[in-house]
């Protein structure tokens, strides 16, 4: 796995980036509708608040988080907007206090981590690299949906390389969480990096299945911040195919995805 202080000096540029957003919006455009329904920029940062918080104390507390998570997977079509509800209706200065300190104390815990330590998740067990690599893709996919509500385009960067990889790491899982049996065999995945510098790849070159594309096109489908339809990912074999589907990076349910912008072939 990646070096763990690595991954968390890009998941606090990644924050800050997000912070550097949302810090200058006004506390109307805390209330604009993002592309989750129901959710406003205000369900974004109060769920990565939240998030960050639960990581913080699987860290901290594992008992203590096998507690919560317990309650939680008790209804898990719920507790996730009920988590984001909750900090939604806090004052801006205050949630922002919250997610602030959260993500901050959260990086204290991580870096003190012993090595080899594995800590609970909703999904897998994971350790420090894995926990903040983990955290990063929430916030780029999270900041996504803030970026989308407010209307601005945000440069993709290097740091999607962790996205990717979780993405291609949850395969089997993504079939999984849907009651399918994932595939046997390993694929091919080639990506453009966002500055059109080379490829990222995973799984054996002479595999026969085959997924490529532009590594942002890639990050938006597995995070599902786009419809299949409009991205420019392609798949060769059945079960490459499938996949592209129903991929997901993150644990919990099955997420509906969204709907495509429009007809047609990906961009």
């Amino acid at each position: 796995m990646s070096d763990p202080a690595a991954v968390l000096d890009d998941l606090r540029a990644e924050g800050d980036e997000l912070d550097q957003l949302v810090g200058g919006l006004s506390e109307k455009q805390w209330s604009l509708a993002t592309p989750a329904p129901r959710w406003t920029v205000a369900h974004q940062i109060a769920h990565l608040a939240w998030t960050d918080t639960a990581a913080l104390l699987s860290v901290t507390d594992p008992e203590g988080f096998a507690a919560e998570a317990r309650e939680a997977l008790a209804a898990p079509e719920r507790f996730v907007d009920d988590g984001a509800e909750a900090g939604a209706e806090l004052a801006v200065d205050e949630l922002l206090a919250w997610w602030r300190d959260g993500r901050e104390q959260l990086q204290r815990a991580l870096r003190a981590a012993p090595a080899g330590v594995r800590f609970p998740w909703y999904g897998p067990p994971m350790g420090a690299a894995s926990m903040a690599t983990g955290r990063l893709m929430e916030t780029w996919a999270h900041g996504q949906d803030v970026a989308d509500a407010v209307g601005v385009r945000r440069e993709p960067t290097a740091r999607l390389r962790h996205v990717a990889r979780i993405g291609v790491r949850a395969r089997g899982y993504a079939f999984a969480v849907r009651g399918l049996t994932p595939p046997g065999e390993e694929f091919r995945v080639e990506l453009t990096a966002p500055d059109g510098s080379g490829l990222w790849t995973y799984g054996p070159e002479d595999a026969r299945q085959r997924v490529t594309g532009p590594a942002l096109d890639f990050c938006l489908l597995v995070t599902q911040r786009a419809h299949r339809d409009d991205v420019a990912v392609r798949a060769e074999g059945a079960d490459a195919d499938r996949w592209l589907d129903i991929a997901q990076a993150f644990a919990g349910p099955a997420g509906a995805g969204r709907e495509p912008k429009r007809d047609g072939a990906g961009a």
